[in-house]
Formats: C-alpha cells, sequence, structure tokens
C-alpha cells in the first residue's frame, strides 16, 4: 500500500516538471524547491519511505516474530551486521531521493543562495550530503519517538488515507500543469497552495478519524484500592511456605 502512494508521489513530481530526468527537475527547482509547492506528495513520500525502510513506527517485519524470530538468531556476526547495513542503505538511497525530488538536491537553501559561490566548487555535494543527513536524523528521531503501528492501522492508512488523497492530488498537480501550459503561472500556483491546505486539512481529519476507531469508547473499570489480582493461596500451601 505504501509502495503505491509512493510512486503516485513520483508521478506528481513528474507531471509538475514536465520531464522525469533527475538533473531537469533539480534545475527547475532554483527558485522555489517542491517541499513548498507539492507539500502532500512530500509528506505522503516521508511517510510511505518510512515504511518501505521498515523503520519505527512500521518496523512491522522485526515486530513479527519479536526477537526470537527471522533473521535475528539464523544469522549472527557478519550476516546480521549486512542486514543491518542493507537497511541504512535503504535509509539513505530514499533520503536522496527525497532531496532530489523535493529538497532541491544540490542546491543551496535560500538565505545562503545570496552568495554567489553557494553552488559553486565543492559546495553543492557538501549541501546535498547535508540534506541526506538532515532525514537520517528524522529516521533516528522517530524510532526514538514514536510506537509502533499494528499491521491494521499501517493498511488502513495506506489505503484510505494515503492513496486516496495521492490520486486526487494527481489530478489537481494535473490541472495546475495544463494551465501552466496555457500561461496561467499564477493560477496554477494558487491552486495548489489552496488545495495543499485543504488536502492537509482532511488528513488531520481522516488521521484523528482512524484513531478514534481504535480507541475503546468505555475504560476499563478502576479497580479497589485495597485488592490485588493474586488468587488465594491453600491452607496447607500456606502451612508449607511458613
Amino acid at each position: 500500500s505504501y509502495e503505491i502512494a509512493m510512486a503516485l508521489c513520483f508521478a506528481a513530481v513528474f507531471l509538475y516538471a514536465g520531464t522525469m530526468s533527475t538533473s531537469e527537475i533539480v534545475a527547475k527547482q532554483q527558485h522555489l524547491w517542491y517541499v513548498f509547492l507539492l507539500l502532500p506528495s512530500f509528506l505522503i513520500y516521508v511517510t510511505s519511505m518510512v515504511g518501505e525502510t521498515n523503520r519505527a513506527p512500521f518496523d512491522l517485519p522485526e515486530a513479527e516474530g519479536e526477537l526470537v524470530g527471522g533473521f535475528h538468531t539464523e544469522y549472527s556476526s557478519l550476516g546480521f551486521a549486512i542486514f543491518m547495513l542493507a537497511e541504512y542503505v535503504n535509509m539513505t538511497t530514499v533520503s536522496a531521493l527525497a532531496t532530489t525530488l523535493f529538497l532541491g538536491g544540490w542546491q543551496a537553501p535560500w538565505p545562503v543562495t545570496l552568495w554567489d559561490g553557494a553552488n559553486s566548487g565543492w559546495w553543492p555535494l557538501l549541501w546535498f550530503i547535508a540534506k541526506v543527513w538532515m532525514f537520517l536524523f528524522f529516521f533516528m528521531w522517530l524510532r526514538a519517538t514514536l510506537p509502533r503501528m499494528r499491521y491494521d492501522q499501517f493498511m488502513a492508512l495506506g489505503w484510505k488515507v494515503l492513496i486516496p488523497i495521492s490520486l486526487a492530488w494527481i489530478m489537481i498537480v494535473a490541472i495546475s500543469r495544463s494551465l501552466r501550459s496555457h500561461g496561467y503561472d499564477h493560477v496554477a500556483v494558487l491552486i495548489i497552495a489552496a488545495s495543499a491546505l485543504v488536502i492537509l486539512i482532511v488528513l488531520a481529519y481522516l488521521w484523528k478519524a482512524l484513531r478514534r476507531r481504535h480507541i475503546p469508547e468505555t475504560a476499563p473499570p478502576a479497580a479497589d484500592a485495597g485488592t490485588f489480582p493474586i488468587p488465594s493461596i491453600p491452607l496447607k500451601e500456606r502451612a508449607d511456605v511458613n
């Protein structure tokens, strides 16, 4: 489910940029990054890339048998290290894609662009690495902050929230692209900004509704302060203990 939403995010970027070349996509973000123009696609992609890399709160393969199942017991030493290395390589790959498609790639951020040499020499490589590291820090911050989700919650998030919003957003981006091709650049930007606000409101409402669905309406009755859930011990066992 999250891979479908991720592919739809790619399609939105390709539609708005009018090309599938990563170098041209980065070049067209010279004045304004796509993270601002295509904010819903960026948020959906960030959510999908966390699920793609099996990181918390979507680390469901690791939680399948907890720490006694799968590669945790079948591999050790270098084999186990390669599994972990592959996970972090995947994190770096999706972070590099997010940097290229939404954060301007190797281009410097806005305040630094006032300097003429911000995008010359070794600086573009340093800007790209800094953006990738920012996403890696985001991965580690999520693992230390959020609890693990259940399978039904993850599937509901993918099929009922991410994919429908991605499909609606692609239609909006296609309309704005058509307006831009006819010379209505400001109208297209206005439509994308208004649509992004509406979609974010709908996303917050749906997420709140999904959370409310899995929370029981009535809390279990509280136990008395003087009682404990311990079964009574027979007299014979009490005598043996004494």
